[in-house]
């Protein structure tokens, strides 16, 4: 199946001469209308890290998806349903569209049997990780109280030992209430914030699929600028 059949529903152009050697990313969203917050900042840092992204969404034609696309990308969203991860709703939380959710369950069972590079971003990491049968808080300040307000502002980071970017310690925002409690089956958590909230991971035995927490679209630093840098040598190193 060419990839015509794949019409990006938000850039209709087609691929510039000049860059069809960079990687096609597949950046799902919940439809052609309802896409990401900030949506054109993911575009923007996939081309300058080397790639092209276009967004797919439910309804997109799902056969052969995972050989037409060379690399997924699973940005932000609102907050996962405690059904996914085997628990009963004990918080107050803003459901993502029930669709959007099972497509990229669907993608990651299809980008994962051909080891296609795969990005997490904020709910896309939460996506990961109960994809691999692990669970979430379903509201930080409620179940861990002391730790700090992860919904707004910024924290600091640590980021240790992992294959994929290089340690180190600096600084990130923050835009969320729920957050990996038990990492899922293979599932490293590799970067934390100084309350102990999880706010990288990677899957090992795996060429990449990284998850995190903060939004490295919306920050100008080499912290997460390297994130995209990574993740599109991935897609030239496969």
């Amino acid at each position: 199946m060419g990839r015509e059949s794949y019409r990006n529903p938000v850039r209709q152009d087609a691929r510039p001469l000049a860059m069809l050697h960079s990687p096609l990313i597949g950046v799902t969203t919940g439809s052609g209308e309802n896409v990401p917050n900030q949506c054109e900042l993911y575009m923007r840092a996939v081309k300058e890290a080397g790639g092209i992204a276009e967004f797919i969404y439910p309804g997109t034609a799902k056969k052969g998806m995972a050989e037409h696309y060379d690399a997924f990308l699973i940005p932000g969203g609102k907050d996962i349903s405690p059904m996914l991860y085997n628990e009963k709703q004990r918080y107050e939380i803003n459901p993502e569209q029930e669709k959007r959710t099972e497509f990229e369950l669907y993608l990651l069972r299809e980008a994962t049997a051909r080891r296609r590079p795969v990005l997490g971003i904020c709910y896309g990491m939460q996506v990961m990780n109960v994809f691999f049968r692990g669970t979430l808080y379903q509201d930080i300040q409620n179940q861990m109280p002391r730790a700090c307000d992860h919904r707004r502002g910024s924290h600091g980071i640590e980021i240790n030992q992992n294959p994929h970017l290089a340690c180190r310690s600096g600084e990130v925002n923050s835009s969320h209430h729920q957050a990996i409690k038990q990492p899922g089956k293979g599932i490293v958590p590799f970067a934390f914030s100084p309350d102990g909230i999880v706010e990288a991971i990677f899957l090992e035995s795996y060429p990449f699929m990284i998850g995190v927490q903060w939004h490295p679209e919306r920050m100008d630093n080499e912290i997460s600028s390297s994130v995209f840098r990574a993740f599109v040598a991935a897609c030239h190193a496969g």
